[in-house]
């Protein structure tokens, strides 16, 4: 493990560690996309009732029209994202893949592009598109310390619910053999 370099304000650190964690992955946000990670960590940082949410529910809640529909969008896509990069053993405990975050983060994202985003490139729109590389960067932030992030299973399902590049790399790492995606059985032929 390399030494920690502390960096002058919370947020140098912060962006210190998005941009080894880039590094760490072989991958690049834009800058629109590194900067909405950096103040993402910034404001969740210190919130331990994070984990006892459920996500399904806070998406619902967050269909409902009004005021507060695009804070509980930006907040349930924002709180997926940090569980299927940060805390991906929360999907194992709660028994489900992380995969399930992934597809109701996107769908938050999605939702906000369409209430928001006058161009689908806008940031809640990229943030849909690019969820799984930037929780593939958090992932790498995690995975600073040495430790795997994801059990061999955990990656395995992940990579073939979503093609993420960092649970392929795992899956490789933890593995001799070589991944192949199943390919969908017709259930129809004999």
């Amino acid at each position: 493990m390399k030494p920690l370099v502390l960096q002058p304000t919370d947020l140098a650190q912060w962006h210190a560690l998005v941009a080894e964690a880039q590094a760490a992955c072989d991958l690049s946000l834009d800058e629109a996309l590194e900067s909405y990670l950096v103040f993402l960590l910034m404001r969740f940082a210190g919130r331990p009732d994070l984990a006892r949410r459920v996500m399904a529910l806070e998406f619902l809640e967050a269909q409902h029209h009004g005021v507060k529909q695009i804070d509980r969008l930006r907040d349930v896509g924002d709180q997926c994202l940090l569980f299927s990069g940060l805390f991906p053993q929360v999907a194992e405990r709660r028994l489900v893949r992380v995969s399930y975050f992934v597809g109701i983060g996107r769908s938050a994202y999605d939702q906000l592009a369409v209430l928001l985003d006058r161009k689908r490139d806008e940031l809640y729109g990229r943030l849909a598109d690019a969820f799984v590389a930037v929780m593939d960067v958090l992932q790498a932030m995690r995975g600073l310390a040495g430790e795997p992030v994801l059990q061999p299973l955990a990656a395995a399902e992940l990579w073939a619910d979503t093609g993420s590049r960092r649970a392929y790399h795992e899956i490789l790492a933890n593995s001799d053999g070589l991944p192949v995606a199943a390919q969908p059985q017709d259930r129809h032929r004999h």
